[in-house]
């Protein structure tokens, strides 16, 4: 089985998830499962994702709140709607969204 390490999503996109109603902006990615298997036997076995396939760290929302997401490729897609994240560490990390895409903040040195 070949291992799938090329990332199809980038960091400061806008992605949401293929089944339930949240969305996010890409902050980290992992080239494969990198979590506790704690984390990962907590999703029920119908639905649980392989673990050969990047990982994407999200700034992540939902209609009630904002939190940080852990998803992998296969349940993710594309963002279209244009409309920014909402995350309130989004303006720490990224810069103008232009396309579906943040730019990345530099940080910089005093």
């Amino acid at each position: 089985m070949q291992v799938n390490r090329e990332a199809k999503f980038q960091i400061g996109q806008i992605v949401r998830h293929r089944f339930y109603p949240f969305r996010g902006v890409i902050f980290d990615v992992d080239p494969t499962f990198n979590n506790t298997e704690e984390w990962w036997l907590s999703i029920p076995e119908e639905v649980r994702p392989r673990k050969d396939q990047p990982y994407y760290h999200l700034l992540a929302e939902n209609s009630d709140t904002e939190y940080v997401a852990y998803v992998s490729e296969q349940n993710l897609l594309p963002d279209d709607s244009g409309e920014p994240v909402r995350h309130p560490q989004v303006p720490e990390l990224f810069g103008a969204l232009k396309n579906g895409v943040y730019s990345i903040r530099t940080k910089s040195a005093h």
